[in-house]
């Protein structure tokens, strides 16, 4: 049953997939909230870890950086294995009023990326967060305690340089983080038919130059998957 990039075997990916770019990122996921992880994939070293949270199977998987690899990755969950709900967790750009250490809840993402374009036509496609996995995450942050932003987001095909001009833009139309994923993720939900969801962690603010230091940062990945984890109970 294994794909191009997946060698995981059937059954051994959850219906449920939490998905951070970094493959470190999910093992350090996977062995700190999953009872009994395991690992389920490796190959290209993109790891995969299957366990249980409150008894139920979870998957926890890179997707690596930026729409083309995160397509990858999400269509062959989808369409053989079966995944019905695909969570990103990472981090993003603060931009605006957003903070540092913020946790947005990314209800649209727009895009300088043409991927969702060629799937629809070359007509513009109004992609964002299902609805149910975003009210669910809303309420489970209330629980948890965890303030959350629910903001759109702009995902870019460029980490360093591109449009001079994007960054006013963005805080013009009140676009409160940028990453690499999320509009991908989002267009894919819609065409394949799973739910979908990025939760970021403001680890860098642009408009202030400061940055996230790297234990905040573990303990920010932590808290994202724990959220993560909550809102698909209530979700359906």
């Amino acid at each position: 049953m294994s794909t191009p990039h997946i060698d995981a075997g059937p059954g051994a990916i959850a219906e449920t997939v939490l998905l951070p770019g970094d493959p470190l990122r999910a093992r350090f996921i996977a062995q700190t909230v999953l009872d009994d992880p395991l690992q389920v994939t490796a190959r290209r070293n993109m790891l995969g870890f299957t366990g249980r949270w409150q008894g139920r199977p979870v998957t926890v998987m890179g997707g690596g950086m930026g729409i083309p690899s995160t397509a990858i990755y999400v269509t062959e969950l989808a369409r053989v294995y079966g995944v019905r709900r695909i969570i990103r967790i990472g981090t993003c750009g603060g931009l605006g009023e957003a903070n540092l250490g913020d946790v947005l809840l990314a209800q649209s993402a727009s895009t300088d990326s043409r991927f969702n374009r060629m799937q629809f036509g070359d007509h513009d496609l109004s992609v964002c967060a299902d609805f149910g996995l975003l009210r669910a995450a809303v309420d489970a942050a209330v629980v948890q305690g965890v303030p959350v932003r629910v903001a759109p987001v702009f995902s870019s095909d460029c980490f360093y340089d591109g449009d001079p001009q994007l960054l006013d833009r963005l805080r013009r139309h009140r676009i409160a983080g940028i990453e690499m994923e999320a509009a991908g993720l989002y267009g894919l939900a819609m065409r394949e038919g799973f739910r979908a969801l990025a939760i970021l962690t403001v680890s860098d603010h642009i408009d202030r130059g400061e940055q996230m230091p790297a234990d905040q940062r573990e303990q920010g990945l932590e808290r994202m998957a724990r959220l993560a984890l909550a809102c698909t109970e209530g979700a359906d």
